[in-house]
């Protein structure tokens, strides 16, 4: 047996207008994790929002689906390659739970149940181009795809979407998150192919 898995050898190169360079289509939706899959049971989930200056911003699992819902249908780009074209989510945009939140902060790093971090320009995650998400496919999002919620940030190589988000804490300085620490590239714009430091 190879040490490389077949679902990562080489495939052919899908020629599409909508498709990353280097990326090939998949219709189903791989898993890849860096660890064990967090279970949270939705009466000891919340999601919050810190500050640079100390502030913090809590919604329990009742409180968050109170807030109003988008229904977002976006394509995925994986770092491994893969990408996956319409798919559709149910959850609540940053720029709701941004809405009472004042910081003069520039970035964020995004944390999860289980540990897991990742960073971002906090531009990143306004103006319509960020949710928290909780249904797939019109389904509650299992946990192996980062249920109950994670992050969705489609724009970006699918690690930015932190999965089983705990939440987001504003900096006034970047901090490289799990994979970035890694020597996975800072940014990951999928269209510059930038999956590793250097790209």
């Amino acid at each position: 047996m190879g040490i490389i898995s077949r679902a990562f050898q080489g495939r052919p190169r899908d020629h599409d207008e909508n498709l990353p360079p280097g990326q090939y289509l998949v219709h189903d939706f791989p898993v890849l994790s860096a660890g064990p899959t967090p279970r949270v049971p939705l009466d000891r989930w919340e999601f919050a929002i810190d500050t640079a200056e100390g502030q913090v911003h809590r919604w329990s699992w009742e409180e968050f689906l109170a807030l109003p819902q988008e229904t977002p249908t976006v394509d995925l780009h994986c770092v491994t390659k893969w990408s996956k074209f319409g798919t559709e989510w149910k959850g609540v945009s940053l720029d709701v739970l941004m809405e009472d939140v004042e910081s003069a902060a520039e970035y964020a790093l995004a944390y999860s149940y289980g540990g897991y971090t990742t960073n971002l320009p906090l531009e990143d995650l306004l103006d319509g181009k960020a949710w928290i998400v909780y249904e797939f496919d019109g389904e509650e999002l299992a946990p192996a795809h980062g249920g109950p919620a994670r992050l969705l940030v489609p724009h970006l190589y699918l690690w930015k979407s932190a999965k089983w988000i705990k939440g987001i804490r504003l900096l006034n300085e970047d901090w490289p998150g799990f994979w970035e620490t890694a020597g996975y590239h800072n940014y990951g714009d999928p269209w510059r192919e930038q999956r590793y430091q250097g790209d």
